[in-house]
């Protein structure tokens, strides 16, 4: 008899999902992939509510306006996650510039979002998980595992969820809940709109042809877009993935080759 099943569009039928970073993006795209995919109930974190509200979709929809920076908002939120079946550890922010010259405030910004929050975000998850199974993913970014000059405080704090990611997975494995990350390369979201750079180049050439260079540097010449990521994260916490735990899945068109 084969044991292969087929997961289908349903295979998040009545669940419970988590997912940061839900306003747009990756997180916004994993949201509709979830519904799509039969979710029951999803619980939305995103500090932009009007993101929030701008998606529609064909389940119970709890939308959390706030930083996952804020203790207080997983404080307040813990409680009614209890029974969680998956999380998506999305939320994060960009930055820009030389080690050297950034300051430590700045460095802080960073890693209260991108680090603090993530592991706010992780703790809150396997909490509300705990006693079944259930699944993480934690969305890193390839510039933790190749440097990458100029974004030091970015790359620094995802090196270090997809570590806290394997840590987690290690804890948990002997409690039925799988940890896992994924490293994406480019992808043509809104992170890169506060970047200067970016900026310049989109009021000189356009953002198409701006995204377009960038892509240049990835061997496969494009970025990835949302919708990619997501199916990749969703077979990540599907039941498809029931013997992958502990593993930084790499999705960067050969950016770190």
């Amino acid at each position: 008899m084969s044991h292969i099943q087929d997961f289908g569009p349903s295979d998040f039928l009545g669940r419970t999902a988590l997912v940061t970073g839900a306003a747009s993006g990756i997180g916004a795209a994993c949201a509709r992939a979830l519904a799509e995919r039969g979710a029951a109930t999803l619980f939305l974190v995103d500090v932009d509510g009007a993101g929030l509200d701008a998606l529609d979709l064909p389940c119970e929809v709890h939308r959390i306006v706030g930083s996952v920076a804020d203790d207080a908002l997983w404080q307040a939120l813990d409680p009614r996650l209890t029974g969680l079946d998956h999380a998506v550890v999305n939320a994060g922010i960009g930055s820009g510039g030389q080690i050297s010259s950034i300051s430590l405030a700045e460095w802080r910004r960073v890693m209260a979002v991108n680090l603090d929050g993530a592991f706010m975000t992780l703790a809150s998850s396997l909490r509300a998980m705990e006693g079944k199974s259930g699944s993480v993913v934690v969305v890193a970014s390839t510039t933790g595992l190749k440097p990458v000059p100029g974004i030091g405080p970015y790359g620094v704090s995802k090196a270090a969820v997809a570590h806290m990611a394997r840590i987690a997975a290690a804890e948990n494995a002997r409690k039925g809940i799988r940890v896992n990350a994924i490293a994406p390369g480019g992808v043509d979201t809104a992170i890169w709109e506060g970047g200067a750079d970016f900026k310049a180049s989109v009021a000189a050439i356009g953002r198409e042809a701006t995204i377009a260079r960038m892509a240049k540097t990835t061997p496969s010449g494009r970025f990835a877009s949302s919708e990619e990521m997501a199916d990749s994260i969703l077979y990540l916490l599907g039941d498809g993935a029931a013997n992958i735990t502990g593993h930084v899945m790499v999705s960067d068109g050969g950016f770190t080759l």
